[in-house]
């Protein structure tokens, strides 16, 4: 890991939707260390400032991806990058998924608009092991079916993917309309003998993470992706602190059994 930004290009820019896109980047010259699904990297838009950003996917070569929504004066310079722009990146940063601790169990995977992409290198991981696990379901919402990211690779889990949801479809969408909990309905899985991976807006992780625990899924077993306001991922300024917890640093990936009683402080 490294507290300084260093060299990285963008290999290749991908259009998710309209206001987000996925940079895969290279780095120009030695790479950061490895990252585990879920932790994130400080990505610096020269000239605009520095986000934090999940990882969508690591390549062998130390190569990284971001999907980034265009949402602030940094999102949106990140978005705006072409193929052979530079930016820089430090990191990795955060805790991880820690998949392999459902090993043996059921794997109930539930995104939430943009929150698939930092759930990507975990279902990647899960579905190339499929001895070492129970059964795999991946619960993705939307908001409408322009924002579902990832279409492809959604489409390739479809042996996993339990459903699609969106809240607002159009005259073309053909699939289910509604909270992406309602799905649930429909996965596979023993409540008492699974692991559940949540990322998406807070309500929705709040809604979903509630209903698991309703069906049995214990608390522990239940892992949260939380996001806050990170300026420095380095434990110092403050900035991403949750009640006694500095998600830089002991999250972003916290289990359920610790996030609950947080979460559930109105403005904390």
């Amino acid at each position: 890991m490294t507290d300084v930004p260093v060299p990285y290009r963008v290999a290749a820019r991908q259009r998710e939707t309209a206001d987000t896109v996925t940079l895969r980047l290279e780095p120009d010259g030695v790479p950061l260390g490895d990252f585990a699904p879920g932790q994130f990297a400080m990505v610096h838009c020269f000239g605009r400032g520095e986000i934090p950003v999940s990882v969508s996917s690591v390549q062998a070569t130390g190569g990284l991806a971001h999907t980034v929504r265009a949402v602030g004066a940094v999102s949106a310079g990140l978005c705006e990058l072409r193929a052979g722009q530079r930016v820089g990146v430090r990191g990795p940063y955060g805790t991880g998924w820690e998949l392999e601790r459902a090993r043996g169990r059921d794997v109930v995977v539930v995104a939430g608009g943009i929150g698939l992409a930092p759930l990507r290198p975990l279902i990647l991981s899960a579905l190339a092991e499929p001895s070492a696990y129970g059964r795999v379901n991946v619960l993705v919402g939307a908001r409408t079916p322009g924002d579902l990211i990832a279409r492809k690779d959604v489409e390739s889990w479809a042996t996993a993917c339990t459903g699609v949801t969106v809240d607002r479809p159009d005259e073309e969408w053909r699939g289910d309309v509604g909270l992406v909990t309602s799905l649930l309905d429909r996965a596979a899985f023993t409540p008492g003998d699974s692991w559940a991976f949540v990322c998406g807006p807070e309500p929705m992780i709040r809604a979903t993470a509630r209903d698991l625990v309703f069906r049995g899924v214990p608390r522990e077993r239940i892992r949260v992706s939380l996001e806050r306001n990170m300026r420095c991922a380095t434990g110092h300024c403050g900035h991403c602190q949750l009640g006694p917890v500095l998600l830089c640093q002991e999250g972003p990936v916290v289990d359920w059994d610790r996030a609950e009683p947080l979460l559930s402080v109105r403005e904390l």
